[in-house]
């Protein structure tokens, strides 16, 4: 049965017009059905203004749209009928398979959390970005929600990071690192210290404390940490794939029309690897149903990816194999 997924009609800085793009070639090249939330009205005006179909989309109505700038937590006061909020509420309910907005992370973290509910088990929503690395790509949780943890949070983090790996992107047995000051397993808070000792009884492939200067090596595939230090990775990330393709464009304008044909090919697998497009967005991880946090600023074609994430959360089960995982270690603290 194909999957259905929610989108959010109104959220990100270029809706809809870019939403309805993504998922119009989703519902074509990916076999989904979509759900749009939002202004039926706005949606259809503007699929006809260019040229969208809307075959294999279902729009649920709602005038209300949730501002970037509002408390996340009004997202179940005053923006409890906006576009994101009736999504998570539709998600819910079993109308859909999955969610992905563009809207506020806070208020989508929030509704995640008090809408949709937690995954039996998991303390804590994990928003968890997809990174590029040398050896291959990384996953980084948590990366804002949570500034503050305590050690068994960062082993569910761990849980959860491998099960979406495994089942999303295909890596078996991915390798799990601490984020740490140094790779000796007494570096750190007392938060690391005690998170390495937990780790290691885990039961995951567990490769120890990693130093932030080696996670551009990709030689692990799940990076734990708590959401204040998460945070400026992910913007530190963010702001040197930046200036990296600037340099790179920089370099090549003065190295002549020949070099740069040569190099033209790995220059472009290059930016395709920086480029969050590419991905679609950040899982957040922890929810009982797939819900993807789009960045907000996607295109068409970064909607595309963030729905065929979530059609493969959904495909992987991600949801059901963290809950058997977290009940597995819960008996086994219990013998």
């Amino acid at each position: 049965m194909a999957s259905k997924i929610i989108v959010d009609a109104f959220g990100g800085d270029n809706a809809p017009l870019e939403v309805i793009k993504g998922c119009e070639r989703a519902v074509r090249e990916l076999g989904v059905s979509i759900i749009l939330t939002g202004s039926e009205e706005k949606i259809k005006k503007c699929a006809a203004e260019n040229g969208l179909s809307l075959s294999g989309i279902e729009i649920v109505h709602t005038d209300d749209v949730f501002d970037i700038h509002e408390e996340p937590k009004e997202i179940m006061k005053s923006g409890k009928n906006s576009s994101m909020a009736l999504g998570l509420t539709l998600l819910a309910e079993g109308k859909g398979d999955a969610f992905v907005s563009a809207g506020s992370t806070g208020a989508l973290v929030m509704g995640a959390t008090f809408i949709v509910k937690r995954i039996k088990g998991i303390k804590r929503i994990a928003p968890s970005p997809i990174l590029p690395g040398d050896k291959g790509s990384f996953i980084l949780l948590d990366a804002g929600a949570n500034t503050e943890c305590r050690p068994e949070m960062l082993v569910q983090f761990a849980v959860m990071g491998s099960a979406y790996m495994e089942k999303v992107m295909g890596v078996k047995s991915p390798k799990v690192g601490l984020l740490n000051i140094g790779s000796e397993e007494t570096k750190g808070r007392e938060l690391e210290i005690e998170a390495y000792k937990l780790l290691e009884k885990s039961g995951l492939n567990f490769a120890g404390n990693i130093e932030a200067r080696d996670l551009p090596k990709g030689e692990v595939q799940v990076v734990v940490t708590d959401g204040f230090t998460g945070n400026i990775v992910l913007k530190l990330y963010e702001g040197m794939g930046s200036f990296f393709a600037k340099k790179v464009k920089w370099i090549f304008s003065g190295a002549g029309k020949l070099g740069a044909v040569f190099s033209l090919g790995k220059i472009k697998a290059f930016r395709k690897q920086m480029d969050y497009k590419e991905v679609g967005g950040s899982a957040l991880l922890g929810v009982r149903k797939p819900v993807i946090k789009a960045h907000g600023s996607s295109d068409g074609t970064a909607f595309f990816n963030a729905v065929r994430q979530a059609k493969k959360c959904v495909e992987g089960n991600v949801a059901g194999v963290t809950e058997s995982y977290v009940a597995r270690m819960s008996a086994a603290d219990k013998e």
